[in-house]
């Protein structure tokens, strides 16, 4: 059995404060979401359904807040600021607190389940197995990462996620230099 790449740091605690961007990606790259045409992206239902489960998500998960978001073809890129503390309830009982990987494994079960109930025929929608991840620690990454965010549909053909587009894989790079560059500002 082929043994899964960690995509984690190591040691780190995921579910302390801080600001955390991720890209997930839909299996096989395929694109369920839309197209873009322009530099705008054009949601389709699929792709309404996912932002609406993005959306939900402090509803779910009463630890966290959104911040920048996009919905491409075939993946999303966000921004999500997870709070440590504890958060007092009804009843004077402190919600729990919850990691990175939960949020997303949330994400994913919501947005998979409603994808799918809309759909007809045997196809099925799935999310990739796992996500990209990058915990933001200074406001220049932030501001970098927001930046990227907002503008990704205008370079589409570019993106290292776009399986047709002019990238060639980004000139071979890996999914982490990718971002660093992004993240760095280069």
């Amino acid at each position: 059995m082929k043994e899964r790449k960690l995509t984690r740091l190591k040691g780190y605690n995921y579910s302390q404060s801080g600001y955390y961007f991720v890209t997930i990606c839909t299996k096989d790259r395929e694109e369920w979401f839309g197209n873009t045409k322009e530099g705008s992206m054009n949601v389709n239902t699929y792709g309404e359904v996912a932002n609406q489960c993005w959306h939900d998500l402090p509803k779910h998960y009463l630890n966290c807040s959104l911040d920048s978001f996009v919905i491409m073809p075939n993946h999303v890129h966000g921004i999500i600021v997870i709070y440590s503390e504890k958060i007092v309830g009804n009843g004077l009982k402190p919600f729990p607190t919850h990691d990175l990987s939960e949020i997303i494994r949330g994400f994913k079960t919501f947005s998979s389940r409603r994808i799918n109930e809309e759909m007809i025929g045997n196809n099925k929608f799935h999310w990739q197995k796992s996500f990209y991840d990058h915990v933001i620690r200074n406001d220049r990454s932030l501001d970098n990462l927001r930046r990227y965010i907002i503008n990704n549909p205008l370079k589409w053909e570019l993106d290292i996620e776009n399986k047709r587009g002019l990238n060639i894989r980004s000139i071979q790079k890996s999914c982490k230099d990718y971002y660093k560059e992004i993240i760095d500002g280069r």
